[in-house]
């Protein structure tokens, strides 16, 4: 009974943060950015602007979406540590993608519709842009740190945060093209092809294609 309590108050906290989110975004979304206050997404979302601070401590956290981060750093994780760096990185953000927009048991899919419209938000609202450019570093830092082993020297480090600025990169121009493309295409497909355009051959699996063979 005291276990189901937490698990309770969590699950209540956790559809509390994704329903004032969303109606921040389709704020944002219908009438801009800077043209919605706190206040509000507040009251559209039937709860006080203290309560939207407490879950989210500025405005810019309204349009920032954790979970991909630490979807991307658990699978980084448990990668098999003799696989390279960029297959270890890339994987994980393909499967991370896979997780994120199809979901499973464990892990509810995030609406498509959601993740476009706050893409579209970061990538046109300035403020937006520079939190966006923060969180590609903080998740760059939390990958390094996610590899263990294959970052404890400073030669090691360096070649782990350039394999995975290279990743991130190669994934960034398929959130593009997501975007741009208003989700026609499955986004771990796209973030496939970024990534096979950037390194040669399949990622995911380590095969290599013959240009880059020869």
């Amino acid at each position: 009974m005291m276990e189901r309590k937490p698990r309770l108050r969590e699950r209540r906290r956790s559809e509390t943060r994704r329903m004032i989110q969303a109606h921040a975004v389709r704020l944002f979304t219908d009438r801009g950015y800077d043209a919605v206050t706190v206040a509000e997404v507040a009251e559209v979302a039937g709860v006080s602007a203290m309560t939207v601070y407490r879950y989210f401590p500025t405005k810019e956290d309204l349009v920032l979406i954790d979970q991909p981060a630490q979807l991307i750093a658990e699978r980084v994780a448990t990668s098999s540590p003799t696989h390279p760096l960029v297959r270890r990185v890339g994987g994980a953000l393909i499967d991370a993608a896979k997780a994120l927009t199809g979901g499973n048991e464990n892990e509810p899919a995030v609406s498509e519709r959601f993740l476009l419209d706050c893409l579209r938000l970061m990538v046109s609202t300035p403020a937006l842009r520079a939190r966006h450019l923060d969180s590609q570093y903080a998740l760059q830092h939390a990958i390094v740190d996610a590899l263990g082993d294959d970052a404890t020297t400073p030669d090691a480090a360096f070649r782990a945060h350039a394999a995975t600025s290279a990743c991130l990169a190669a994934m960034h121009t398929a959130l593009t093209r997501w975007a741009e493309d208003d989700g026609q295409t499955a986004l771990p497909e796209l973030i496939t092809r970024a990534l096979a355009a950037s390194f040669g051959g399949d990622v995911a699996t380590g095969r290599r294609d013959r240009d880059s063979q020869s």
